[in-house]
């Protein structure tokens, strides 16, 4: 949609179309006002469509269709927040990761890209909506990394303190599936908005105790940022999650409803969904030793130059005609690794950006990749070697540390988009999912 088709659009939302512009005939309606964006009807249908259709093949119920509309127009809004900062940061997902992206979600389902198209059909999405879906989550998981990894803190000892847990459970390798349901609070709440908030915990309580679906009653009333998933946090160990999931699944099995829970955000009730694992296991590290060029694109050098370069290169080095540390030497703008002739050492693959973990991961030793795009601009690499190896004490304080990053991370991304909400005008135009400014 273009520019001025939206600025009629916002302005229809707000009644303020004159005379001569009331003439347009407006092709799609608006729900929301957010900053400089509108959220329209057809979004907030389709999205809708998409969790009907999940809800089906799952066998799942759902609540009705005022509080799904609710869910998922805050859903819109918080992504309409999220692009509109990207846009402002200069942030770009080109088609080559776009297509990327794509092919690896293909090859993880073991399907064709014919298969995968067939089966975006089937869930009621055309392609073009599918690749603009892909685009926009690779789009908000770079703007969350770039936003909140700055956030995150973390000493030696807090290190120290994880691999000493992971030694004393002896590798215990238990995952849960929570379910969470959040009602919110104000940081500062007043004692009549706790009074409100425990009254509505106890009502779900006491639903879930007579046999209430725990996700319908998380898509209904839920303001974590898993609701229109039913609350379903899917597998996690007890180091992976959150702090306050990990402290209250303890001592608990599946089907038990946990809470309510107070912390930062509000109120939380919880439930294990599913249990798996709890023997003890000895954890084997799986590493890779690497070699790369990176050449980035910039107003000299464009997206195809760059990639038709590495294409050049790799045509070089597969004749034999160069060795790749050469060239990357000469022509890397990876400054760490360059000087080293491209030369990464061992690492595990999970300490990659996603486009380049994936790749490594696909590659046989000694082959070569195909020039691909991460966000740091046109990689080449070579993969020398990999090793499996039962975890050393380097390897168990690397992981420990990832473990604490990771949720901290999850902790922090809440508190940031809060925080971007907080700061948003949002006006809801549809009076029947809302009204007045937010």
């Amino acid at each position: 949609m273009n520019k001025r088709c939206k600025q009629l659009l916002i302005a229809a939302g707000l009644g303020l179309v004159s005379a001569t512009s009331q003439a347009v005939e407006l092709l799609d309606k608006v729900v929301a006002v957010v900053n400089q964006d509108v959220v329209l009807e057809s979004q907030l249908s389709g999205l809708v469509n998409q969790v009907r259709h999940s809800a089906r093949a799952a066998g799942q119920p759902l609540p009705e269709e005022q509080p799904l509309r609710k869910q998922a127009l805050e859903r819109l809004i918080l992504e309409s927040l999220q692009l509109q900062l990207a846009d402002r940061l200069g942030l770009r997902i080109t088609d080559t990761q776009l297509e990327q992206a794509i092919n690896n979600i293909a090859r993880s389902e073991g399907k064709t890209a014919e298969q995968l198209r067939a089966g975006v059909a089937a869930e009621g999405l055309t392609y073009p909506q599918f690749r603009e879906q892909v685009r926009n989550e690779i789009l908000l998981s770079e703007l969350a990394r770039n936003q909140v990894r700055r956030r995150i803190n973390i000493s030696d000892q807090e290190v120290k303190q994880v691999v000493q847990m992971i030694k004393e459970q002896g590798q215990d390798n238990a995952r849960y599936r929570v379910g969470n349901i959040l009602l919110p609070l104000p940081g500062n709440p007043s004692s009549e908005q706790l009074r409100q908030a425990s009254a509505q915990a106890e009502v779900l309580l006491g639903q879930l105790r007579q046999g209430a679906d725990f996700r319908q009653l998380a898509i209904a009333h839920s303001a974590g940022p898993k609701a229109l998933e039913g609350g379903d946090w899917g597998m996690m160990g007890i180091n992976e999650m959150p702090s306050l999931f990990s402290e209250a699944v303890k001592n608990h099995g599946k089907d038990d409803i946990i809470g309510p829970i107070r912390s930062g955000a509000g109120l939380h009730i919880l439930t294990i969904f599913d249990m798996e694992g709890g023997t003890a296991q000895t954890i084997q590290a799986v590493e890779v030793k690497a070699r790369h060029i990176l050449i980035k694109p910039s107003i000299i050098m464009s997206e195809e130059k760059a990639q038709s370069m590495l294409a050049g290169f790799a045509r070089s080095i597969q004749a034999g005609e160069v060795r790749m540390a050469e060239l990357a030497e000469q022509f890397s703008e990876d400054p760490g690794s360059a000087i080293n002739g491209g030369d990464l050492g061992w690492a595990a693959p999970e300490m990659y950006v996603s486009s380049f973990r994936d790749t490594v991961n696909q590659l046989k030793v000694g082959q070569l990749s195909e020039p691909f795009r991460s966000e740091h601009g046109w990689h080449l690499v070579l993969l020398e070697d990999r090793r499996v190896m039962d975890a050393t004490e380097q390897a168990t304080e690397q992981r420990a540390y990832q473990l604490i990053f990771n949720r901290r991370f999850t902790e922090e991304v809440q508190t940031w988009l809060d925080e971007l909400r907080d700061e948003a005008y949002i006006r809801i135009v549809d009076t029947n999912l809302s009204n007045g400014e937010l």
